[in-house]
């Protein structure tokens, strides 16, 4: 090789190096924003809390979902599967029951790591890759997966063999079929491995990650989608509403489904095992079950009801609705907000009366009815008139309150308790170097205090003795049916 051969060679080779070294713009940009969303995760911080922690915090965190199993709405009152064992375990540990409703449900187990929530009160399948991230309790049933497809239109006319040579009834037959699911969930794993075992392709879309089992099953049901596939006991309940659906194609062998906690929360499982094991000794146990999978009479008129609210199904809330909307917006509140209270009052029931006497659906004392206008306080529209104008009068007591939102607390309790009550946990606030216009932790916590004699005999307390317990209760109860009512029905 001659000078002039080396030198072009060392000069390409130079080239060559110096290029692969430099990095393009767009390049630089990538490598940024993969740092970034790296150090943003390595922020996020995991909770570590165990039994002892939540025991000494006073309350259970609990996640779930809006599901026409797990919790919905209905007349007003929160239901569910989920919520009443929830309601049964909370008892047992002796703790307060905080729900965390969680929107998208992929997020349930982030949500769970992070101490938004102790456990997760859903129905998740067990399988070996969640497993590597939470720790599963004792099963609560066991379910297979199936397929969901739509009738042919004449079914109710033509004999069941006829309908089901219309039908898939092979899990074969799905090579090239369009099933839509959501993605990393066991049916779409499932799914995967189905086509291993066939040897053929599924056509698989993926529905949007917020997108619910039950709305899919609702998409197949108006023909929008040729099919999903869901657990048999969710496709059963929705067969009860969507008639035309068939679930009878089995995908799985049953699964597992079970609630999670923390892999950090060892205690907590062992608790919340313990009492599974006994609760599932119980007739109890079974009515639940029963209740919500099995009596489909009882759920057929729960869809049916226009009282009946979901995430897919959004319904009144009660035959008072536009009576409350019209008062609600008289005294500028939330309508919601104002039905919240109806409920945790009477029940929506107009003909209620308290120990007390208290009457109707906002439980006026005659007095106050009186005050207020309504001369007939078992009737609907009186009543909710003059229990709107009270709290209106009670907004105007509190108008030193400045944050809208503790106000509105101080409004609430007062509601319960009477505004003397509440004036006095002020004074025991102040007294004891405690923020009297600021309710949780500082006015509430001496309302609590009031049921103790050295508290309600205090020398800045002028109306003695209160059971504090009941209006701390009613603020909160208010408050959370106020969100659950907020987030399913805000666009009625």
């Amino acid at each position: 090789m001659n000078y002039r051969q080396k030198f072009i060679t060392l000069f390409y080779i130079l080239f060559i190096f110096l290029f692969s070294c430099s990095t393009p713009k767009n390049a630089e940009h990538t490598t940024e924003k993969e740092v970034i969303e790296t150090e943003a995760l390595d922020t996020v911080v995991f909770s570590n809390k165990d039994l002892p922690e939540i025991k000494e915090r006073g309350h259970l965190k609990a996640l779930t979902a809006y599901s026409s199993t797990s919790y919905f709405i209905y007349k007003g009152q929160s239901m569910g599967y989920e919520y009443e064992l929830l309601k049964k375990l909370s008892e047992d540990l002796n703790l307060e029951l905080k729900l965390h409703v969680i929107k998208n449900i992929d997020s349930l187990s982030l949500s769970l790591k992070d101490g938004t929530g102790d456990l997760i009160a859903y129905g998740l399948a067990i399988t070996k890759d969640r497993q590597q991230n939470i720790d599963f309790t004792t099963s609560l049933m066991q379910v297979k997966q199936v397929l969901i497809q739509k009738k042919p239109s004449n079914w109710r006319k033509i004999p069941k063999h006829k309908t089901d040579a219309q039908l898939i009834r092979n899990v074969v037959d799905l090579a090239d079929k369009e099933v839509h699911v959501r993605e990393h969930t066991p049916y779409h794993l499932r799914l995967k491995n189905l086509e291993t075992e066939t040897g053929e392709d599924i056509n698989i879309v993926f529905a949007d990650k917020n997108t619910s089992t039950e709305e899919l099953i609702r998409q197949v049901s108006t023909g929008e989608i040729p099919y999903t596939v869901a657990d048999e006991n969710i496709a059963k309940v929705n067969s009860t509403y969507y008639s035309n659906i068939d679930y009878e194609t089995a995908m799985s062998f049953p699964q597992r489904i079970a609630w999670a906690t923390r892999k950090q929360s060892p205690e907590l499982k062992k608790a919340i095992n313990h009492w599974l094991d006994s609760m599932k000794n119980t007739t109890d146990f079974y009515v639940i079950y029963n209740k919500y999978f099995k009596n489909v009479r009882a759920q057929h008129k729960r869809f049916d009801s226009k009282y009946f609210s979901s995430v897919e199904h959004r319904g009144l809330l009660s035959k008072y609705d536009e009576i409350i909307k019209e008062n609600a917006k008289a005294i500028d509140w939330d309508w919601l907000l104002l039905s919240s209270l109806i409920y945790q009052e009477s029940k929506f029931e107009p003909h209620a009366k308290s120990w007390v006497g208290a009457v109707g659906l906002m439980q006026l004392m005659p007095a106050t009815a009186k005050q207020y206008g309504a001369h007939n306080p078992r009737d609907p529209r009186q009543n909710i008139r003059a229990g709107s104008k009270y709290l209106k009068w009670l907004d105007g007591f509190w108008k030193h309150i400045e944050d809208p939102d503790e106000r509105l607390k101080f409004i609430l309790a007062s509601y319960n308790t009477g505004q003397g009550h509440v004036q006095d946990a002020q004074r025991l606030a102040k007294k004891y170097k405690h923020d009297p216009t600021i309710w949780d932790g500082n006015v509430e916590k001496y309302l609590l205090l009031k049921s103790r004699k050295t508290y309600y005999r205090d020398e800045v307390v002028r109306f003695g003795y209160a059971r504090g317990s009941e209006p701390v209760h009613y603020v909160q109860s208010i408050l959370a049916r106020y969100k659950s009512y907020d987030e399913l029905l805000r666009n009625n």
